[in-house]
């Protein structure tokens, strides 16, 4: 009878035992698994980041003179005798405005602007891009760009124009003939088909902004 219980602790012991190395292994099962779906939650979260990080998958950013080159070769105007093509447009040199046969009669926009202008290349990126500008523009304008703080004479209408110390980097005195005492940039001078100026109007402006101006003209 004695014999008969121990033997009978004895198999209740052992499946105890078993029953708690089970319940052990499955804690484990379950802690592992749990490591395992938050370490690809991470892998996860951290590839959406570097894809949509402007930079690319390496997360690196862009040096500033990188970004800053960019900007000036998208500004960059155009020499005497020369002209710069963006988009449908055709920029000319403000002195070869004031040379050239106006034989279309087409009123002038003279894009006056500097280097270091932010909103100049704004409006370069998204205003005189805009299809709609560049046809009526193109339709009714010759377009100039002229760089207010030109350090090279500049004639124009029988005038020649020198640079002068002034402010930032100095300024052409056409610049201050044409802007008079408000000197900012950007701003749009508009001619008649004979170079007498019409209006003078600072700031940047937005594609709509821009034609709603040009057709009051």
């Amino acid at each position: 009878m004695q014999k008969t219980l121990i033997i009978a602790l004895l198999g209740i012991a052992t499946m105890i035992g078993l029953s708690f190395m089970i319940a052990e292994e499955e804690k484990i099962d379950h802690a592992e698994i749990a490591r395992s779906v938050q370490a690809n939650k991470k892998n996860h979260t951290m590839k959406r980041q570097n894809k949509s990080h402007p930079a690319g998958i390496s997360g690196k950013k862009p040096s500033s003179n990188a970004v800053n080159q960019k900007m000036k070769k998208s500004h960059k105007g155009p020499k005497p005798g020369e002209t710069v093509k963006a988009g449908n447009l055709e920029w000319m040199h403000i002195e070869d405005a004031g040379k050239m046969k106006n034989k279309a009669k087409k009123k002038y926009l003279v894009d006056v602007y500097t280097d270091w202008c932010g909103w100049c290349k704004v409006m370069d990126d998204k205003t005189f891009s805009d299809p709609e500008v560049q046809k009526y523009l193109n339709e009714n304008f010759h377009v100039v760009k002229f760089d207010a703080e030109q350090r090279d004479p500049i004639a124009f209408k029988g005038k020649s124009y020198d640079w002068v110390p002034s402010g930032r980097k100095g300024v052409n005195k056409l610049a201050v003939e044409l802007l008079g005492s408000r000197l900012s940039y950007p701003t749009m001078v508009y001619l008649d088909e004979n170079l007498n100026k019409i209006r003078v109007s600072p700031g940047y402006k937005k594609p709509d902004q821009l034609l709603a101006e040009l057709k009051q003209l």
